[in-house]
Formats: structure tokens, sequence, C-alpha cells
């Protein structure tokens, strides 16, 4: 199988990079080799490459920054994902997209399904939602995974910096209302590999792992976590203090409630996602061994 890789530098692609060469031979082109803005730069691309399988893990994923740079954030969001499913489409061959927690409304307290309706807050949710909706009115073969607050042991994320910032503050305020599960890219890759071998129906699917938190839940026990692996923080757990979104203003909207039902990927599978808190040992393990 010719698989590209898209975004092989982001955390998600990065991790990737390494779970689907069981699968063939992986071209993953950088940003010095292709540049993804480009229209014509991907059409050659795709020309030369002659891809059967597409993964396209490249997404603008700065939110706050979005708001200013929409045109940036509407084709790596929008435009890029509908030109792979139209090639896709053409050529008979299959596309693997993610998704985000950002394209729905963000509101209560329940569990949003696949099709549950949309309603996003912010630029970056609405081309998140246009690029979903544009493959799947492009007749291609595609597996698209929408998926939430994504960390891992590389890259700049949540996890990181609450480390960070632990050995030299001794108190932080962190968002308390926004609940979701915290997603490590170790499981998106290997959940995409695993639905690639299992051959898994076309579709939309939510990917994440059990249980649900806030931000300043996620941050606490991130703490506890690392003190227990011995890390040294001036600053433990009970030194997190919880606050409300409205006194962390950002300039793009935040959604209060990310939480995702994942019952269908699981059936389809046939697998069951560990608790958010046991996924987050697995990468903090990785990341402090490093």
């Amino acid at each position: 199988m010719s698989i590209l890789l898209l975004g092989k530098t982001g955390q998600v692609g990065f991790e990737l990079h390494r779970t689907l060469s069981s699968l063939g031979n992986v071209m993953a082109p950088g940003r010095d080799k292709l540049d993804l803005l480009s229209e014509e730069a991907v059409a050659n691309c795709l020309t030369t490459t002659k891809p059967s399988l597409i993964v396209n893990a490249a997404a603008w994923t700065a939110v706050d920054a979005a708001e200013e740079h929409r045109t940036e954030a509407e084709r790596l969001n929008a435009g890029l994902p509908k030109q792979l499913a139209n090639y896709v489409a053409a050529k008979s061959a299959r596309l693997v997209h993610y998704s985000s927690d950002y394209v729905y409304p963000g509101g209560g307290g329940h569990t949003w399904q696949e099709n549950s309706p949309t309603g996003p807050l912010n630029i970056y949710g609405g081309t998140k939602l246009r690029g979903d909706q544009d493959i799947a009115k492009s007749g291609a073969n595609y597996l698209i995974f929408r998926t939430s607050w994504v960390y891992s042991a590389r890259g700049n994320n949540f996890m990181k910096t609450m480390l960070r910032l632990a050995k030299n503050k001794t108190e932080l305020s962190i968002v308390c209302d926004q609940i979701g599960a915290p997603t490590p890219a170790r499981l998106i890759a290997q959940v995409t590999t695993l639905a690639l071998h299992s051959q898994l129906d076309k579709g939309l699917y939510h990917l994440a792992p059990k249980g649900e938190t806030s931000w300043h839940g996620f941050a606490q026990e991130i703490f506890r976590q690392a003190q227990e692996y011995g890390e040294q923080l001036t600053m433990g757990s009970e030194d997190a203090k919880p606050i409300p979104t409205s006194c962390y203003p950002t300039p793009a909207t935040r959604p209060l409630n990310s939480r995702m039902d994942t019952t269908k990927l699981e059936n389809a599978l046939n697998i069951q996602f560990q608790d958010w808190r046991a996924e987050l040992s697995l990468t903090l393990n990785e990341y402090l061994e490093k």
C-alpha cells in the first residue's frame, strides 16, 4: 500500500509516522518539501506520489490565531481536506482525516454523538466542520475521527506546559468549567492503524478515552502523577486553583461541553477505551523517561 501522510511534524502526525509503517510504504513530506497552503503544490504531490491511502494529520490548530488568520485556517482545515477527498473519490483511494470537538455548540451536560447537531463557536471550529462536510459530500471512501484535547510527549501541549510551570510556580489558576476527555496522540495513531487493518466501514467516529474532566482536573492529575514518578515540582495538586472560563478570556470562544460518546467506534472495532487517567499515565511515563 502506498501511503501519503500529511502533517508528520505535528503531535498526531509524529505518532502516525511510526504506526502506519505496518501497513505499507509511508511517504511523509515535511513543510520544506510540500506547501500545504498551496493547492497547486498539493495537486502536484498527489500526481507524483499516486497514494492509495492518504492520512491527513495536517491542520491549523492554533484556535485563537485562527480568528485573525482565517484564510490560512480555512485552507488547511477545509480546503485541503476537500481537495484530498476529491482526489480519493476520483482515484478509488482512501482518506483518513481528523476532526474536533469544537464543531459542536459546546453547551449542556450531555454527551455528543456522531449525529448530534453541530454549531461551532469560533473560526477554528467552523473551518473544521466545513472540512468534515466536504469530505462526506465528496463520494470518497473516508474515515473521519473526531477527537478532543490532544496532547503527547512531544510538541507543545497542555500537559507539558503544566509540568514546566509547576517547576517554578507555587500556584496556578486553571479553568474548571470546560469539560472533556484529554486524548493522547499515541492513542489516536494506534486506533487509526487498527481501524485500517480492520477495514473499518466508511464514516465518522468519535475517538477519545473514557471518562471526563476539566482543564483544572486534568492539571491536578498531571501534578499528582508527576510527583508519583518522582518529579520535583514547586506546587502540587492542591495549589491548582479553579476558575471559570469568564475569568480567562480568549479571542476565540471555547466550548464548555466537549463530552463525546465513543460507543460507535468501540463496537465497530470490538475494543474498549481506557479511562483518561490511565492514558495520561502512559503518556507522562513516556515523556519523563525521555
